[in-house]
């Protein structure tokens, strides 16, 4: 029996490169996002392919939501062997301007939704082992301005990651972390020369550099891998910037 991964945020963006990637590594994959019509649409899409894929509308910020969202997933595939938490909301407002609900909103999308998440798949991982993916980002060690909830959430994901992996050791469930900076989802044929050369790395980060590295350390055979934060920059966070 196939495999079976939850990609939460995976209609779009690096979740939808995540989706493509597990596919395409005939995993059962089940595309957990708000975004009905995205949702569907890649799943058509992957299953016109003979892809084994399921969309399941979550709202991740929803403790019910996530409930529902494993117990539909068993019922579809009887099994979880990963989960990724990449849902999140990108946003950046003046701290003066941030209202205490939508700091909320952003931390319950962004960090509590992964540890609902995680303690709802682990039990039915236990017995075979498992992998979870925590998708932060390089703001939760150096930030912009107005950066306030967003760095917050992925700060917590670091902590919540080297938390959950000494939690669950015992259930051989792996649970580490990616840190993506620049991962550029639109055009990539409009990005400037700057920006490619800005980076040690020589050029802008794609989505797939993120999969990729999802389907490492999911990888059964890479379970003396666990708590870690795999930063994905290109090496900027490696850089003095200095203006002269």
């Amino acid at each position: 029996m196939n495999r079976t991964v939850i990609v939460t945020g995976g209609a779009n963006g690096i979740g939808k490169s995540i989706v493509k990637a597990y596919a395409r590594a005939y995993l059962n994959v089940v595309i957990a996002d708000i975004d009905q019509e995205s949702g569907e649409e890649l799943q058509d899409n992957l299953m016109s392919q003979g892809y084994n894929v399921r969309y399941l509308e979550c709202d991740v910020s929803d403790p019910k939501s996530i409930k529902q969202l494993v117990t539909t997933t068993l019922e579809q595939f009887s099994r979880i062997d990963a989960v990724i938490n990449n849902a999140g909301i990108s946003e950046f407002t003046p701290p003066d301007e941030l209202t205490v609900q939508r700091w909320d909103q952003i931390l319950n999308t962004n960090l509590r939704a992964a540890f609902l998440l995680t303690r709802e798949a682990a039990p039915h991982m236990k017995e075979k082992g498992g992998a979870v993916v925590n998708i932060a980002s390089t703001r939760s060690m150096m930030s912009e301005k107005n950066s306030e909830a967003y760095a917050t959430s992925k700060g917590g994901l670091l902590a919540l990651t080297h938390a959950m992996a000494l939690s669950y050791a015992d259930q051989h469930i792996t649970v580490n972390c990616i840190s993506p900076g620049w991962i550029h989802t639109g055009n990539y044929e409009d990005l400037r020369d700057i920006d490619h050369d800005q980076h040690p790395s020589g050029r802008v980060g794609k989505p797939e550099d993120i999969a990729r590295a999802c389907l490492f350390l999911t990888d059964p055979e890479n379970d003396f891998i666990t708590g870690e934060n795999l930063v994905i920059d290109g090496g900027m966070t490696r850089k003095m910037i200095y203006e002269h």
